[in-house]
């Protein structure tokens, strides 16, 4: 491209990385002594104005932190109050209000679920226990108590079995013990 072309492409120079940026921007434009005279001024004017809204910005920040301590307000107070008008934003927005929505339907589908499976596996319990695999092993488990613990007529149920082993344990072990006869 040359010069006539470029159009709305700065001609300045533009500062590169490690070159020094302050003195390509303080060079003194063509101005006279009386101009740059006049914007020292204004400079000094400014500079002033900026330390006296410093400090007067300071004054109110103390004044501020002395009502506070007098009305008792903590910072741990105020990050309490800003978490909670924080969260009280969120709620209101349309999104949370949604995504609320969309996960108390998903809870309730999921509830419905559970349900639902714990009814099936209810089912499949009783199908398990009323089959004929458990009986025969309810069955097994009836004669080899009645041949361990001694007689008691079939037809008794697996629970009634498990109790009345423990019963018989606990039987057992409360017998009181006869005194022997020691001998001279």
């Amino acid at each position: 491209m040359d010069r006539g072309e470029q159009g709305l492409l700065k001609t300045e120079p533009v500062a590169e990385e490690g070159e020094d940026a302050v003195n390509m921007l303080s060079a003194p434009e063509n101005l006279s002594e009386e101009e740059q005279e006049e914007l020292r001024r204004e400079l000094a004017k400014v500079e002033e104005e900026i330390q006296t809204l410093s400090q007067v910005l300071a004054a109110k920040e103390r004044h501020l932190a002395d009502i506070k301590r007098k009305l008792g307000i903590s910072s741990l107070q105020e990050l309490k109050q800003n978490i909670a008008k924080g969260w009280q934003d969120v709620t209101a927005t349309s999104a949370y209000r949604k995504t609320s929505e969309t996960l108390t339907q998903a809870g309730q589908k999921a509830s419905a679920a559970f349900s639902s499976v714990g009814s099936v596996i209810t089912k499949k319990l009783e199908d398990v226990k009323n089959s004929s695999t458990f009986k025969s092993f309810e069955e097994k488990v009836e004669n080899l108590k009645s041949k361990v613990g001694g007689t008691k007529p079939a037809g008794g149920d697996f629970g009634e079995v498990l109790n009345s082993t423990s019963a018989t344990s606990a039987m057992s072990t409360e017998t009181p013990l006869e005194p022997t006869e020691q001998s001279p």
